[in-house]
């Protein structure tokens, strides 16, 4: 898998992260040297602070104000199912194309996106308002990060973005106690997020990365943990901006 020439980009190269210890080093001594843990424990202390974020745990029980997370996360609807197709295209091999081609099929464009429609029309929002609101920063800068990893057009940077979106989801809604909040806006939000099948989802986009992470060298390691890191980082930000 071959990487393009040049400096990561600056907005996934902040320099108030910790350096990360070389993945190589890293798993002599991991008690789980996979791939894609050395990602997320790399990413600490945003991994935690989302998965533990007031507003998430407000969302398992039921007590989260919804509207601007749910107009503001509608917005990346368009961004990611182009960084599915581009998942699709950047796959080195059929069986792994086929996983996002059927996710991309059955789930963003059919049982999300009608989650979407009847949330926010139940929300009471405006119909300009789903389709052009008044973008938060961090929606603009999340935008531009989907974006950016698909025009990179390399498979393992488009993994980094999608798996650490869903898999770090699946950490807060699977914290969610029984029984789901009876309101459809939180329980079926809960599920879309949680259960067997979106747990082999995310399976699938782990196992993705162990597979092909410990032979990029070290440089595209760097480069992929770099988005890793950006996303986990606008994630936290994303949810402090809805707790408002």
């Amino acid at each position: 898998m071959e990487f393009q020439d040049g400096a990561v980009d600056a907005q996934v190269n902040d320099p108030h992260d910790a350096p990360a210890p070389v993945y190589e080093v890293w798993r002599t001594t991991a008690a789980d040297p996979a791939f894609s843990e050395w990602l997320r424990s790399a990413s600490e202390p945003d991994w935690t602070a989302v998965v533990t974020h007031p507003f998430a745990a407000a969302i398992t029980t039921g007590e989260a104000d919804m509207r601007r997370y749910l107009v503001q996360d509608f917005q990346f609807v368009d961004a990611f199912t182009a960084l599915l197709g581009a998942a699709v295209a950047g796959a080195d091999r059929f069986e792994s194309r086929v996983p996002f081609g059927r996710f991309l099929g059955q789930i963003v464009t059919d049982t999300e996106r009608s989650y979407f429609h009847r949330a926010l029309d139940t929300l009471g929002v405006d119909a300009d308002d789903v389709t052009s609101p008044e973008l938060e920063p961090v929606t603009v800068r999340f935008q531009a990060l989907m974006d950016e990893a698909r025009l990179s057009q390399e498979y393992p940077v488009i993994l980094a973005v999608l798996c650490l979106a869903e898999w770090i989801y699946l950490g807060w809604a699977s914290r969610a106690a029984e029984p789901s909040p009876e309101e459809f806006l939180y329980r079926e939000w809960i599920d879309l997020h949680s259960g067997p099948d979106f747990e082999a989802w995310v399976g699938f986009l782990r196992g993705e990365l162990d597979r092909l992470g410990p032979s990029l060298g070290e440089a595209g390691q760097a480069r992929v943990l770099g988005f890793f890191r950006e996303a986990a980082r606008l994630e936290r930000g994303f949810f402090d901006m809805a707790q408002g």
